[in-house]
C-alpha cells in the first residue's frame, strides 16, 4: 500500500507568504496619487533608485547616487495610504495624500513613520509639447508608534479631510494592495473584480448580555488570481470595532493512499493527519444567509478530484463545519466529507 502525502501548498487551499518582497512586480502608475506613491516604495524596494528618483519634481537629494545611499540599509518597505484630498489652483490640481509607512532594515529590525505627501497634476488638456504627470512636489515622514493603522494620518494640509466613501473600504483594499504585492495579478481575471465584494454582518457574542444591541463587522472579498481551471480569493474581516485583519482559514493536511502509488489508481485511504491555516481559497463564495464561505479547490479541470470547504461565521469569527475530498482521478464527481459539523442528523 503506498503513501502519498498531499498537504494544503500541493492541492487545496493555498498557504503563502502575504507579500514575496523580492519578488515584487514592476509597478509604474501615475493615474491615482496613491498609486503614484505605491510607485515609489515599490521602486524602493526593488533597488531601482533612478525610478523613485522621476517621481518627484524637485530632486529628493543631490543626485541618484545619494538619494539611494539613504536607503543602503532598508530591505523592505509595507505602506499604507489614506485618501487624498485634492484643491485646483491656476491650471493644477494639488494633492495631500496620508502615508504610513513600516521600514525593514536588513537585519530585521523595523521603524515606522508617517506623514503627508503633496502631489500637483498640471490640466493635461491645456499641456503643451511636453507632457508633464503627475508627480511628487515633497514629502515629509516622522517617526510614529503603533501599526501602520494607528500612525496613518487622518488628513493632510489645512483643508478638511477628504470626504471618505467607506474609510474600512478603502482601509481594506490599501491593506491588500500592500499585503499581497507581487503575489496577486487580478489582470487575468477581468476588470469586474477591481472592487471588492463586501457584505455587513450582524451578530452578537455568546458573551452579551440579553438584549445588548447587535455588533456590526464587515467582511471583504478581493479577487487575487487566476489559473486554468481555478481562481483564488483572499478575504479581510473588520470586527465591531473596526479592526481590520486578514482571514486565515484551517485546512486540513491530508494523507491519500493510492494502488501502487498511482493516483490514476484506486484510492485506499484519505485521511486527516493535521491542519494548517490558508490565507487564499480557491473558486469561493459567501452566503449571507447561511452566513458561509465556501470554497472548492479543483486539483485539475476535468474537477474529478476536488477538495472543498465551508467556513461557518459564528460567534465573531469563521470556523470550519465541513470539507469534502474526492481523491480519485477517475472521471466521477463524487466527494466523501472528511468534517461534518454543518449536516444534520
Amino acid at each position: 500500500m503506498a503513501r502519498t502525502r498531499l498537504t494544503a501548498l500541493t492541492i487545496g487551499f493555498l498557504l503563502l507568504p502575504a507579500a514575496a518582497h523580492a519578488e515584487d512586480a514592476y509597478l509604474d502608475d501615475r493615474s491615482t496619487p496613491e498609486a503614484l506613491v505605491r510607485s515609489l516604495y515599490n521602486a524602493i524596494d526593488r533597488h531601482e533608485y533612478a525610478r523613485a528618483y522621476s517621481y518627484f519634481s524637485k530632486p529628493p537629494a543631490k543626485d541618484v547616487d545619494a538619494y539611494a545611499k539613504g536607503f543602503a540599509d532598508t530591505a523592505h518597505v509595507k505602506l499604507l495610504t489614506g485618501a487624498a484630498g485634492g484643491e485646483g489652483a491656476a491650471g493644477s490640481t494639488y494633492y495631500n495624500l496620508p502615508v504610513a509607512i513600516e521600514a525593514v532594515d536588513k537585519k530585521g529590525g523595523s521603524k515606522v513613520y508617517a506623514g503627508c505627501y503633496t502631489l500637483r497634476l498640471a490640466d493635461p488638456t491645456i499641456q503643451a509639447d511636453k507632457y508633464d504627470p503627475l508627480h511628487i512636489e515633497k514629502g515629509e515622514l516622522k517617526p510614529a508608534k503603533g501599526d501602520l493603522a494607528d500612525a496613518l494620518p487622518k488628513q493632510c494640509g489645512d483643508g478638511p479631510p477628504p470626504p471618505a466613501k467607506d474609510a474600512v473600504l478603502d482601509k481594506a483594499k490599501s491593506l491588500f494592495a500592500t499585503d499581497y504585492v507581487g503575489t496577486c495579478d487580478t489582470s487575468a481575471i477581468g476588470p469586474d473584480t477591481a472592487e471588492p465584494k463586501s457584505w455587513e454582518i450582524s451578530f452578537t457574542l455568546a458573551s452579551d448580555k440579553e438584549g445588548s444591541p447587535p455588533r456590526k463587522a464587515r467582511l471583504f472579498q478581493f479577487a487575487c488570481a487566476s489559473a486554468a481551471y481555478n481562481q483564488s480569493d483572499v478575504y479581510y474581516f473588520a470586527d465591531d470595532s473596526g479592526e481590520l485583519r486578514n482571514l486565515q482559514f484551517a485546512t486540513p493536511e491530508l494523507d491519500v493512499r493510492y494502488e501502487n502509488d498511482k493516483p490514476e489508481g484506486k484510492v485506499e485511504s484519505v485521511e486527516i493527519i493535521g491542519y494548517t491555516a490558508a490565507n487564499r481559497l480557491m473558486n469561493s463564495s459567501y452566503d449571507p444567509e447561511t452566513r458561509t464561505i465556501s470554497a472548492t479547490d479543483k486539483w485539475r479541470g476535468a474537477g474529478d478530484a476536488s477538495s472543498s470547504g465551508a467556513w461557518m461565521f459564528r460567534n465573531g469569527d469563521f470556523t470550519l463545519v465541513k470539507y469534502d475530498v474526492d481523491a480519485s482521478y477517475d472521471g466521477e464527481v463524487d466527494p466523501k466529507s472528511l468534517i461534518d459539523f454543518q449536516t444534520g442528523p
